[in-house]
């Protein structure tokens, strides 16, 4: 049975925005990040959570070209979140592994965002 895109990035979306704002320092431990060492990460954590969050959201609550125009932001969103990746990576304010996480979860993200567009939103 094949992957439906929209309903797989609504999912990613839902789970990462509510435990980024539920739970901000698992959340930041599972990408490698130094919570502990950074005491302004919970509320950086909380910021990008609600922001997924509100695209999943968006995606599922809306039709043709609402649902497009949410897909569309989100896919910005995505390809910004891993140029910050990439970016963080090279100067390193942030650790390679930990960039390669966040840069390839924002990827897959761009990735469905991008087929969910191709399928007719």
């Amino acid at each position: 049975m094949p992957i439906d895109p929209t309903q797989a990035l609504v999912a990613t979306r839902s789970a990462i925005g509510v435990s980024s704002w539920v739970a901000p320092g698992l959340a930041g431990r599972a990408f490698g990040l130094d919570v502990l060492g950074n005491p302004q990460a919970p509320y950086l954590a909380r910021l990008f959570g609600i922001r997924d969050l509100a695209l999943g959201v968006g995606v599922q609550r809306t039709t043709g070209d609402a649902r497009r125009l949410w897909l569309t932001l989100g896919v910005a969103c995505d390809l910004a979140d891993a140029a910050a990746g990439v970016l963080s990576g090279r100067d390193g304010s942030l650790p390679k592994v930990s960039a390669a996480l966040v840069t390839g979860t924002a990827v897959v993200a761009a990735g469905l965002g991008v087929a969910a567009l191709q399928q007719g939103g």
